[in-house]
């Protein structure tokens, strides 16, 4: 059995502007789930990547409303598979705190599953 892993990020408040996190990927490991949500009605937008394509694991996608995450898993990802991230690789999550100029995200939570390997 694999080891799995998950890295939550919550932004408490009401956002302003546009998110960006990075974080090192600390092995070789697959992106199996991810689940995101603000706690109000939005129009967040979520991306997922690597530093050389800031998409190439997520395409733009709604993130969930009123504490109703979205979920995304390996028909969402980019060529319907699990991406394999390896060890070192930069990964980039952005989100488009009110998609094209329509409601703020509230209290944005997101949360990624991995599986080592």
């Amino acid at each position: 059995m694999q080891n799995m892993f998950q890295v939550p990020f919550h932004v408490p408040g009401t956002l302003g502007a546009n998110l960006a996190i990075t974080w090192t990927a600390p092995c070789d490991c697959t992106l199996v789930h991810v689940s995101a949500v603000g706690s109000n009605a939005n129009n967040g937008l979520l991306k997922i990547g690597n530093s050389s394509d800031d998409d190439a694991y997520l395409e733009s996608a709604s993130i969930g409303d009123s504490h109703t995450p979205e979920e995304f898993d390996r028909e969402d990802f980019v060529n319907d598979q699990h991406p394999h991230i390896t060890d070192g690789t930069i990964v980039k999550v952005a989100l488009d705190y009110d998609g094209a100029g329509g409601t703020a995200t509230q209290d944005f939570t997101l949360v990624l599953t991995f599986v080592e390997g």
